[in-house]
């Protein structure tokens, strides 16, 4: 009995398959979309709830004082001393920067008031206290 098989040649495949690397792509691409908005906070920080005037973050510079006293200099770590001369450094330079002061609505207001004699004393005018908007039904 004779066996019917053709024998054909195995040729190779000479192209890339594109579909688990778009499905990467885009799996990728949500990831980034979704986490962005998580990222952009940076210091978590309880700010307290009062109406206010909007200003544009790009020309400021940010300190925060979570609700344990550290201090963050643009969302990087900095002790005070750090800070002091950073803002000093800040001051000479003269530039137009306004310093937004992003405070913990539970810390002592002592803390935010020697945040502030630093920058008084570094020369900086431009202050602004950063808060959330007020909740008109309340909390």
């Amino acid at each position: 009995m004779a066996r019917c098989t053709t024998l054909t040649s195995l040729r190779e495949i000479s192209e890339i398959n594109m579909t688990p690397l778009m499905d990467l792509t885009f799996l990728l691409l949500i990831t980034f979309i979704i986490t962005f908005p998580l990222i952009e906070q940076g210091v978590r920080v309880d700010l307290p709830r009062v109406n206010g005037q909007e200003l544009d973050p790009r020309k400021a510079r940010t300190i925060s004082i979570d609700r344990q006293g550290r201090l963050y200099l643009d969302d990087r770590p900095v002790d005070i001393a750090a800070l002091r001369e950073k803002m000093r450094a800040l001051g000479k330079t003269g530039a137009a920067v306004t310093v937004l002061v992003r405070a913990d609505e539970r810390i002592a207001y002592g803390r935010v008031m020697e945040i502030m004699r630093v920058l008084r004393k570094a020369g900086i005018s431009r202050i602004a206290l950063v808060t959330q908007p007020e909740n008109p039904k309340g909390r």
